[in-house]
């Protein structure tokens, strides 16, 4: 690839982006791609699948969003049986939001489809050119980071 300006790299990414998430979803046949829950939805889940429960303020911190909002995206998640309340007795105030055991099957689910189609699609890609993009991704987040802290 011939060099170009860091602006017509970035229209090219702008145009490349929307194409390969739109390959990649249309290989998705869990509910996350289906458009049954929203990926908000989907990141409370799978932030609780590694938390094991959490109360929805940490919930609100984790998405970046206020506490009503993140309550609304909980709400619907216990309603389609994802997620559940856990009440503690001793102190009435404290609830904690838990995966139920259908939650749980459903991050299974999507994160083995997701883990499938990138090893399909990187399959025809050298080694060297995956370790090389891996690295790269890295160093973006990487510098995401850095930019959310100051």
């Amino acid at each position: 690839m011939s060099q170009i300006s860091l602006s017509q790299f970035a229209d090219k990414l702008n145009q490349l982006m929307p194409q390969i998430l739109r390959g990649f979803m249309h290989r998705q046949t869990n509910e996350l791609f289906k458009g049954k829950i929203t990926l908000p939805q989907f990141l409370i889940l799978n932030f609780l699948s590694k938390e094991g429960e959490s109360k929805m303020t940490s919930l609100a911190h984790f998405l970046e969003v206020s506490t009503p909002a993140a309550t609304g995206i909980v709400d619907r998640l216990v309603r389609y049986g994802y997620l559940t309340r856990v009440f503690y007795p001793q102190d009435r105030r404290i609830i904690k939001i838990r995966l139920t055991a259908k939650g749980l099957a459903l991050v299974h689910k999507t994160i083995q489809q997701k883990r499938q189609s990138i090893v399909h699609v990187f399959s025809q890609i050298s080694e060297k050119e995956r370790d090389e993009y891996l690295k790269i991704l890295m160093r973006i987040r990487d510098i995401i980071a850095q930019e959310k802290k100051a």
